[in-house]
């Protein structure tokens, strides 16, 4: 069965962060290439601007004191003088104002700009964003010369440039900028499904093989190629199977001599076994003209010989169910009369009570049923308390039609950490009950008599105290 996940996939999740980390490192590169490439353009156009106009403007002569109109003149001549970039040229002259356009003053001109400007003999200059676009400004103040002396005039000169040509350069880079990540990232996605697929093939290896183990396949092996983290995966793995077919086979070798050895002995037993059943019998029907204590000695041992008996018996059944040698002889029988005859044969027609739904025919062993019943009925009457009940009837689910055997017994019930241990193999509830008549393996082999006609058998309490034992055989045979 294979288990689906709600997220993405690894191999997603690898493609996803190899393309997050390409694209990360573009940004970075296109931002920091931009920054650069910004300030590098607007310098170089920002120094030869400003280098030419305080050039222009200090070889300009002035002749003081200045009129509007010579103002006006001295700004159109500079606006003239702008190369390769056209500007507009501003004058300003305590309270005259003058410029090489239509306006005298200029909306970029800065307060900043005009106190560095009058303060400062080489001038100023700012980058000033306004009306939507970048512009240069440059304010130079014209300074006179007399007996080797510089000095102020009063006069300041505003250069005003836009900026627009260095901007659009600057935007066609950020637009070829973006139009190269997409197919960067394009490009990009072929490394990062062939690192994802060299990655993902030892991982889905690896699954396979670990699928195989779960099957029982333990020669299942992963192939090892190169020296990395996932190769040194591999190697543990493959390790660890070996170790672990290594140790299945000893359990299994370990099982299998068992078995044999329970099967060999409950062989061997069984023919003194026969003869010493015989001789008791004979014991027993004269231990009434024996005296006291020995005629209970002899009960004794004939008791204990019946006890062996039947744990041989259970041994030999249990061996044959161990080598998958238990086979059903099915047969059409009425299920009613069959429970009749198992608490007949055993005398416990008159300690149980039945209710068994007549008139149903089913498919099965009858041999087999007989024990399944017997076992539960005889564990219900030693280990319970009376009354005992035995109910029989059909039922139908999802999974088909069912003929249902129910024991019960107005007993304490089992034991709750008794509960999940009630049908394994010389289980006893009651650590007291080391002797009791049973053989500890009566349970064990209903359950398997039960699974070898496809049915299924649970054990609870009721409700209303006592224990409560299900079969459910299904009506077309099973088997």
């Amino acid at each position: 069965m294979r288990l689906r996940t709600s997220g993405p996939g690894l191999r997603t999740r690898l493609v996803v962060a190899f393309l997050l980390v390409a694209a990360v490192s573009a940004a970075t590169t296109a931002a920091l290439t931009y920054r650069a490439a910004r300030s590098a353009i607007l310098q170089q156009t920002q120094d030869t601007a400003v280098g030419q106009f305080r050039d222009r403007a200090s070889e300009q002569t002035v002749a003081l004191p200045l009129g509007e109109a010579a103002m006006r003149r001295l700004c159109t001549t500079l606006a003239r003088e702008g190369k390769p970039h056209s500007w507009i040229v501003f004058a300003e002259y305590g309270r005259l104002r003058a410029s090489s356009s239509d306006h005298p003053t200029s909306d970029v001109v800065t307060d900043k700009l005009r106190a560095a400007a009058r303060g400062e003999r080489h001038g100023s200059f700012q980058r000033v964003t306004g009306n939507g676009r970048t512009w240069l400004t440059v304010g130079m103040p014209a300074l006179y010369q007399r007996d080797g002396r510089r000095g102020p005039t009063g006069l300041v000169l505003y250069a005003v440039m836009p900026l627009d040509v260095e901007e659009a350069n600057v935007d066609a880079m950020v637009t070829a900028a973006r139009d190269g990540a997409v197919p960067a990232l394009l490009i990009a996605l072929v490394p990062a499904l062939l690192a994802s697929r060299s990655v993902l093939r030892p991982v889905r290896d690896l699954r396979r093989a670990a699928a195989g183990i779960g099957r029982g396949e333990l020669g299942t092996r992963i192939p090892v190629k190169g020296s990395d983290e996932l190769s040194e995966l591999a190697r543990t793995f493959n390790e660890a199977s070996e170790n672990l077919a290594h140790s299945v086979r000893e359990l299994q070798r370990a099982e299998a001599r068992a078995r044999r050895f329970a099967s060999d002995v409950s062989h061997e037993l069984r023919t003194p076994l026969a003869g010493m059943l015989a001789v008791t019998e004979v014991l027993d029907e004269d231990a009434e003209h024996l005296d006291p204590d020995t005629a209970a000695a002899v009960r004794l041992v004939s008791a204990e010989t019946e006890k062996l008996s039947v744990l041989v018996e259970d041994l030999m059944e249990i061996s044959r169910f161990d080598a998958r040698a238990a086979r059903l002889h099915l047969d059409e029988v009425d299920a009613a009369e069959t429970v009749r005859k198992t608490l007949q044969n055993r005398r416990w027609e008159t300690s149980v009570y039945t209710e068994l739904a007549e008139g149903v025919r089913v498919r099965l062993d009858p041999r087999r049923f007989d024990v399944v019943v017997a076992n539960l009925v005889g564990n219900a009457l030693r280990h319970g308390e009376q009354p005992v009940s035995v109910c029989l009837r059909t039922e139908r689910d999802a999974e088909g039609s069912w003929l249902v055997t129910e024991v019960s017994d107005s007993g304490p019930g089992i034991a709750p950490v008794a509960l999940p241990h009630i049908f394994d193999r010389f289980y006893k509830a009651d650590a007291a009950r080391t002797r009791s008549a049973g053989s500890g393996l009566g349970l064990a082999i209903t359950r398997e008599n039960v699974e070898l006609h496809g049915g299924k058998v649970r054990a609870a309490n009721a409700s209303s105290g006592g224990a409560v034992f299900t079969v459910a055989i299904p009506l077309d045979g099973g088997g």
